[in-house]
């Protein structure tokens, strides 16, 4: 007996079409990023590579002394910023894809947390390749550049990316909602970068304010992240990963609700 409740034939499935909608605006995105400015590969690779160089010169002149206990300067310097502005892009490019996508909401299978993700995603792919570059490029240079332990090192990356998307997530909508709050996530990109442990070790701080500046869950994953490359890396005294991934699911999951809670309100935008 046939089943007169099946689905029509050749009907896709719910997965089948978020997949589509994905892959469609993916390569929308890769396009434009890549595409839209002739410099767009240069700048992508020559960018990190300059704050990279100022934050070591400037590193050097300050303290004079450019030795971390266990681990070459430079390698310890990239790892952390290149660890760093995985978590940042994500959060920044994430407020912009629900407004830069706007048009597409007219599309009933486009929803806005689409463009979100598929900006963290594309952001994680570039700035792992342009990693790779640098790792590749730190070694024929003679850098201590290949991680000592690569399943930790890869984990952490990974952990960054996730928490990269968990704050995107958030920032999209908060952002969205009330443009103010764009604004000074912004501003406040920079001194994170100084709190998060990537120019300087956390350690030389004092204790009282180390306690409060670990409540940041960035210097967790870039501290193991390091000890990826470092097997004898002293990292920051209260380093855990586990806190790090309460953080980290604890956004993601708060990001997906709001999503979910106002997503007439961001369609409208």
């Amino acid at each position: 007996m046939n089943n007169t409740h099946s689905a029509p034939k050749g009907a896709r499935s719910s997965w089948q079409v978020t997949r589509s909608v994905w892959y469609a605006m993916f390569m929308r995105e890769a396009i434009s990023r890549t595409m839209s400015d002739r410099m767009g590969w240069f700048w992508m690779i020559f960018e990190p590579f300059a704050l990279v160089a100022i934050m070591v010169g400037v590193r050097s002149f300050v303290s004079g002394d450019r030795l971390i206990v266990n681990a070459e300067f430079i390698p310890w310097m990239i790892a952390g910023m290149m660890g760093f502005f995985l978590v940042r892009e994500g959060m920044l490019r994430g407020m912009g894809a629900i407004e830069g996508n706007s048009a597409l909401f007219a599309y009933r299978q486009v929803q806005p947390v689409d463009p979100v993700l598929v900006r963290n995603f594309l952001e994680g792919m570039i700035r792992t390749f342009v990693f790779l570059i640098f790792i590749i490029g730190g070694l024929m240079l003679g850098l201590s550049m290949y991680p000592d332990n690569a399943i930790r090192a890869v984990g952490a990356w990974l952990s960054l990316w996730s928490l990269g998307i968990g704050l995107g997530l958030v920032t999209s909508v908060a952002g969205t909602l009330v443009p103010e709050v764009s604004r000074v996530i912004r501003m406040l990109s920079l001194p994170l970068l100084i709190v998060s442990g990537v120019i300087f070790p956390l350690n030389q701080l004092p204790h009282w304010l180390l306690g409060y500046l670990m409540y940041n869950p960035i210097p967790h994953a870039l501290e193991t992240l390091r000890l990826g490359f470092f097997e004898n890396y002293q990292v920051i005294h209260g380093t855990s990963m586990l806190y790090f991934w309460l953080v980290t699911l604890t956004l993601n999951a708060l990001g997906l609700i709001m999503h979910l809670r106002f997503v007439d309100r961001l369609k409208a935008k």
